[in-house]
C-alpha cells in the first residue's frame, strides 16, 4: 500500500489537478494507494474540491482549524498515514500546487521495496529537469545543497529541502517512537531538512531519483517566504551542528 499524504492551503485551482494525474498514474502501474489531504485553514474552496474527487478515487481529507503552516501539516499527514499501516507500506509526501509529477512515485516505491528507508526526488540528479523556477531560486538551492552536504554529509543525499519523498513507513514509525512530536518540530519549509537530519541519527538508509519539477504548471505565486526559509534553515543547521533541538 502506497499513502500519499498531500499538505494543501488554498489549491482549490491546483489540487483538482493533481489528484487526476495521481489516480491515472497509480491506477497505470497498478500500485494500491490512498490519498491524505491535510487542508491548513483553507480559506477558499479547497476543502469542496478535494471532496468532489472522493467519488473517483480512495482519499480522506483532514481539517486544520485555522493555518498552521507547513510542518504541522505534514506532521498530521504522517500521523495519520502511520496509524494502521503495515511496516513494509510506503508514505509519499508531494507539494499540492501541480509540481511535482505524480509519475515518479513509481520509481521510488521500487527504491523503498529495494531496501531504502527514504527516497527523495532530487533537483541535483542526472536526468533532473526543473521548468519554471527563477535563477535566484536556482542559485539559492543549489548553495544549500552543497552546504548540507559540507556539514552534513549524508550518502545519498543531495537534495534536503526536497519535498517529494517516499519513505517506508516502518521507518516513520520509529521516528516517531523516538522523537515523539518533535520528530516534525520546526513550523515552516525549513521542516523537511529537520526530518531528514532526524533520519540521519536513525541510521536510515536513503538515495535519490531526478525529480522533474514543474513550476510552470503551477497557478498562482509561491508560499514560501524565500529569505525568511534560507534564514529558517541557517538557523537550524547552526542549531543541529552545535547539537542542541
Amino acid at each position: 500500500m502506497v499513502i500519499i499524504t498531500l499538505p494543501a492551503y488554498n489549491e482549490e485551482q491546483t489540487l483538482p489537478l493533481l489528484l487526476e494525474r495521481t489516480r491515472e498514474a497509480m491506477e497505470e502501474n497498478q500500485i494500491e494507494y490512498r490519498v491524505i489531504v491535510v487542508n491548513d485553514g483553507s480559506t477558499d474552496a479547497t476543502a469542496a474540491a478535494v471532496d468532489k474527487m472522493m467519488a473517483s478515487m480512495p482519499i480522506i481529507r483532514f481539517d486544520h482549524d485555522g493555518n498552521r503552516g507547513l510542518g504541522e501539516t505534514i506532521r498530521t499527514g504522517l500521523i495519520h498515514a502511520i496509524e494502521g499501516a503495515d511496516d513494509r507500506d510506503i508514505i509519499v509526501t508531494m507539494d499540492s500546487d501541480n509540481t511535482h509529477t505524480p509519475g515518479l512515485i513509481a520509481a521510488m516505491v521500487r527504491g523503498i521495496r529495494e531496501g531504502n528507508d527514504v527516497v527523495i526526488a532530487s533537483r541535483f540528479r542526472q536526468g533532473s529537469h526543473i521548468k519554471g523556477v527563477p535563477m535566484y531560486r536556482r542559485a539559492l538551492s543549489r548553495a544549500g545543497s552543497t552546504l548540507f552536504r559540507v556539514v552534513f554529509p549524508t550518502r545519498g543525499v543531495r537534495d534536503f529541502t526536497s519535498g517529494y519523498r517516499a519513505y517506508r513507513a516502518g521507518v516513520v514509525k520509529q521516528a516517531f517512537a523516538t522523537y515523539g512530536g518533535e520528530f516534525v518540530a520546526e513550523s515552516g519549509f525549513s521542516c523537511m531538512v529537520d526530518i531528514l537530519l532526524k533520519l540521519r541519527k536513525l541510521d536510515a538508509i536513503m538515495s535519490e531519483v531526478p525529480l522533474i519539477l514543474r513550476y510552470d504548471m503551477k497557478f498562482g505565486v509561491s508560499k514560501m517566504a524565500v529569505v525568511q526559509t534560507a534564514i529558517d534553515t541557517l538557523v537550524l543547521l547552526v542549531r543541529r551542528r552545535m547539537g542542541s533541538n
